[in-house]
C-alpha cells in the first residue's frame, strides 16, 4: 500500500507498557493499590530485544506510572533508546466508554503531562486499555490534536478472552459489569485490518487496527503466540508464519502488538500466574518471540506507529464519520473519493 525505500512491504510494532498494578487492578486484586512495578525488570529486556533486531517501536505508557519516581529511569530509558512514546491512559481502566467527556479530557491531559515531563515527547498516538474505545474517546482525541489511534482489535474472540480472564480472576459482579467490554465484542471481527480515518466536524484521526489473522480474524499478537507456544512452539511459529504470508497476499500492512509479560516468566512473578503463558520460563518465551521477529523483519520493513501512520496517510484512506448520536449508533463507513 505505502511507498518505501525498501523492497519489503511495511509493518509496525508497538508495546503496551501495562505494569503489574494494572493487571492486578483489572483482575480485581487489591494488591494493585500500592502500585507494584516490574518496569525495572522488563524494560531492559524488551529494549535489548528491539535493539537486537534494530527496531524502533512505539511504547504506549500509562500516566500513573509516569508520575511515580520509581519508574522514571525505566521510562526515560525508552525515549533515550529512540522509541516513540504513546498515551495508554492514566488509570488504565478498560471501561473508558463509561467516562464522561470531562473525565476523558483529564485522563488524556494528565498522561500527556506526566509523559512529556520525563521523556520530552508529547504523545500523538493513543491506545485504550483493553482496546477500550467509544465515539467520545475519539472526539476527545481529535479535540486534543492526536494524529492516530490504534485501539481497535478486529477479532471474533474478544468475548472468549474476556470469559477466560474472568474465570482466572476474583472479580465481583459489579467489577465484571465495568469490564463487560474488555477485549471487545464478537462483532468486532467484522471490522477491517486496514488503516482508515475517523472524521468529525472537520477533524480527522487515523486508525491503525491491531492486526489479526486475515480471514479467520484470530489474534496474532505476542501474548497469543506465546499461549500457543505452551502446547507447541512449532505450531506457534507456523501459525505466525501463515499470518504473515496472508498479510502479504492480501496487501495488509500488519501492526503487531507486544506486552511486558511477553518478556517475563514464571520465575519472575507469582502474582501474575493467571495471565496466559506466565507458567512458562522467560527465556523460552523470548526465544519464541525472537524466532517470530526474525520472520517479521525478513519479510517486512518494520517501523514504529508514527511512521506507519505517516506512510498510510499518503493514500486516500477509507473514512468513518462520527456524527452526533450516542456511542454505537452513529458510525457510517464511506469510501474516500
Amino acid at each position: 500500500m505505502s511507498s518505501n525505500t525498501s523492497n519489503k512491504p511495511l509493518a509496525s510494532i508497538s508495546l503496551d507498557l501495562d505494569n503489574k498494578w494494572a493487571y492486578l487492578k483489572t483482575a480485581g486484586n487489591p494488591k494493585w493499590e500500592s502500585f507494584p512495578s516490574y518496569l525495572n525488570l522488563c524494560v531492559p529486556r524488551f529494549l535489548d530485544f528491539f535493539d537486537k533486531f534494530n527496531i524502533k517501536s512505539t511504547i504506549f505508557i500509562v500516566g500513573q506510572d509516569a508520575v511515580l519516581e520509581k519508574n522514571h529511569d525505566a521510562i526515560r530509558s525508552i525515549a533515550e533508546a529512540g522509541h516513540e512514546i504513546g498515551n495508554h491512559s492514566f488509570h488504565h481502566e478498560p471501561w473508558l466508554h463509561l467516562y464522561t467527556t470531562a473525565q476523558l479530557e483529564k485522563e488524556l491531559k494528565d498522561t500527556e503531562s506526566s509523559i512529556e515531563t520525563i521523556t520530552g515527547q508529547k504523545p500523538i498516538g493513543f491506545r485504550g486499555p483493553g482496546f477500550s474505545l467509544s465515539n467520545e474517546v475519539l472526539r476527545t482525541l481529535m479535540r486534543r490534536g492526536y494524529v492516530y489511534d490504534c485501539s481497535t482489535f478486529p477479532t471474533y474472540l474478544g468475548p472468549l478472552a474476556r470469559l477466560y480472564y474472568f474465570f482466572r480472576s476474583s472479580l465481583s459482579n459489579e467489577e465484571k459489569e465495568d469490564r463487560k467490554e474488555l477485549f471487545g465484542r464478537a462483532r468486532d471481527g467484522f471490522q477491517t485490518n486496514e488503516a482508515y480515518q475517523w472524521t468529525w466536524r472537520g477533524r480527522r484521526l487515523i486508525e491503525v487496527p491491531v492486526t489479526t489473522m486475515p480471514f479467520l480474524k484470530s489474534p496474532i499478537h505476542g501474548s497469543y503466540i506465546l499461549y500457543l507456544g505452551k502446547f507447541s512452539t512449532t505450531l506457534a511459529k507456523m501459525y505466525f508464519w501463515t499470518a504473515l504470508k496472508l498479510c502479504k497476499l492480501m496487501q495488509i500492512e500488519p501492526s503487531l502488538l507486544l506486552h511486558p509479560l511477553d518478556f517475563m516468566g514464571q520465575e519472575d512473578d507469582d502474582d501474575l500466574a493467571f495471565f496466559p503463558a506466565m507458567d512458562q520460563p522467560a527465556q523460552k518465551k523470548i526465544d519464541l518471540l525472537s524466532d517470530c521477529m526474525e520472520m517479521l523483519v525478513s519479510n517486512f520493513e518494520v517501523v514504529n506507529m508514527k511512521e506507519h501512520v505517516r506512510r498510510a496517510d499518503e493514500y486516500l484512506l477509507p473514512v468513518r464519520s462520527i456524527n452526533k448520536a450516542p456511542e454505537g449508533l452513529d458510525e457510517e463507513l464511506v469510501r474516500a473519493r
